[in-house]
């Protein structure tokens, strides 16, 4: 394939689908603070949602398929990419997590690779997992992944590699990927950028039978290179499945050949008298930073799993910590309300056990403390002027997101890489101008809540 010129084509650049909210919002960030206006829908756009956002030069479509099994994916996904596609962008992505984090069985990235390349022609899919803005790099196939200032590989890290549900015990991403699909997996690796042989490596390794093609990153020149390899040999559109890598990735090109500003940037946000959390992620880092919030001022208040679970005990839960929650914020305190206090909490250990008591599946039983998390942060809303909430989990965000409402998401400020402010748009006039969080269980600092508070 003959490289195209690097001119930006009229109109959109880029559609993609997020596997989860969380990393949603980390493709919104990375575009919008790169001088790339974007939105998040989180419900496909209708016409009038485009027109409204007419000047996007990216549209996303927030999903929750980083839970969901092949066989959801297959009823869910097919559409969803045959619509994005028809919005007319040359690069279509479905957003996978920089930590790669999926299974056969479980938000397997193969299969969604399977579902998007059917509406494609082209002769190869790229994919780009490494941020090093994210501190994630994949280096000769390999993904590494910070923990605080150390660096792990990512199937001995401290929290993917014990993930409750999809840990990752590999960290060659072409051998974890093969798990998942047939299809030929390449790699063009850090050896071959620095020689000025990655666009020879292409040329090879292309083929009508789709392969995808690996791009490592862990640093500048590899980021850049990346973005040139892809932009260039988009052809007639390509799908990729790639972390916000691919964003990095093609603005780090972009800006190297002048056509967008020099320094990313996003506005500061400004402080908050007080907000709302919900948090159902179980990683060590949000015990972490429950801890500081509860040291800090903040009121935090337990979900209790086995009420949550029982139908006949659900809504006296939701109501005592709403009560709990409005009650502090009519003191001028934050509530934040939580299901667990990092991996090795008690509610995280006894949850299968919980879960069977209550005759449900691990995933219903999720499920419900999802929309637990979902009703409470809805009645908080209903009953306090608080216009500020953070949602921490990938799953609860979903919850939320649907819960309230919200159609649209946009970057109000910039807090830490990853995790922007955003604005909310609905066509409810309470929620039309929300402030939103949605922030992944590893992302932020332990004192991310007060960052947020301001």
């Amino acid at each position: 394939m003959k490289p195209v010129p690097s001119l930006w084509p009229e109109g959109l650049l880029l559609t993609y689908y997020g596997d989860d909210f969380t990393g949603s919002t980390d493709v919104m960030q990375a575009f919008t603070a790169a001088g790339v206006p974007t939105v998040l829908f989180l419900e496909m756009p209708r016409e009038t949602d485009l027109e409204r956002f007419k000047d996007a030069r990216c549209i996303g479509l927030a999903g929750q398929s980083r839970g969901k099994s092949p066989e959801w994916m297959r009823q869910e996904l097919p559409v969803v990419f045959q619509r994005l596609k028809a919005l007319g962008a040359p690069l279509l992505q479905y957003k996978v997590c920089s930590t790669f984090d999926s299974s056969p069985s479980v938000g397997s990235i193969g299969q969604a690779i399977e579902l998007g390349l059917h509406n494609f022609q082209s002769t190869w899919s790229p994919m780009v997992v490494g941020a090093t803005q994210l501190k994630r790099f994949q280096v000769f196939g390999h993904l590494f992944a910070a923990d605080k200032a150390v660096v792990h590989r990512i199937d001995r890290h401290p929290t993917m590699s014990r993930h409750p549900v999809t840990p990752m015990m590999e960290a060659d991403l072409r051998q974890h990927l093969a798990k998942q699909t047939p299809r030929r997996i390449g790699l063009i690796d850090l050896a071959q950028i620095a020689e000025g042989q990655a666009q020879a490596q292409l040329d090879s390794s292309q083929g009508q039978d789709q392969p995808v093609i690996m791009i490592d990153v862990a640093d500048e020149r590899s980021q850049i290179e990346a973005g040139r390899l892809i932009w260039q040999n988009r052809g007639h559109g390509l799908f990729s499945a790639s972390s916000s890598g691919l964003q990095y990735a093609l603005t780090a090109f972009w800006r190297s050949q002048g056509q967008i500003p020099g320094t990313p940037a996003l506005p500061v946000s400004s402080a908050a008298p007080c907000i709302a959390v919900v948090s159902g992620s179980c990683s060590p880092l949000s015990g972490e930073q429950i801890q500081w919030a509860r040291a800090h001022g903040f009121l935090t208040c337990r979900l209790d799993i086995s009420s949550c679970l029982d139908v006949t005990r659900q809504q006296a839960e939701v109501t005592r910590l709403v009560d709990m929650a409005v009650a502090a914020i009519e003191q001028g305190v934050s509530p934040l309300v939580f299901s667990a206090e990092g991996p090795d909490d008690p509610a995280v250990q006894s949850f299968d056990e919980l879960a069977s008591f209550a005759k449900l599946s691990r995933s219903d039983a999720s499920e419900r403390v999802g929309d637990a998390l979902a009703e409470i942060m809805r009645q908080v809303l209903d009953q306090t002027r608080i216009r500020r909430i953070v949602v921490a989990g990938g799953d609860s965000s979903g919850k939320v997101g649907s819960h309230l409402g919200l159609r649209a998401l946009t970057v109000l400020a910039g807090l830490v890489p990853g995790v922007p402010l955003c604005r909310a748009w609905s066509e409810d006039p309470i929620r039309d101008g929300l402030e939103v969080v949605f922030k992944g269980g590893q992302l932020g600092g332990a004192d991310f809540y007060g960052l947020v508070r301001g």
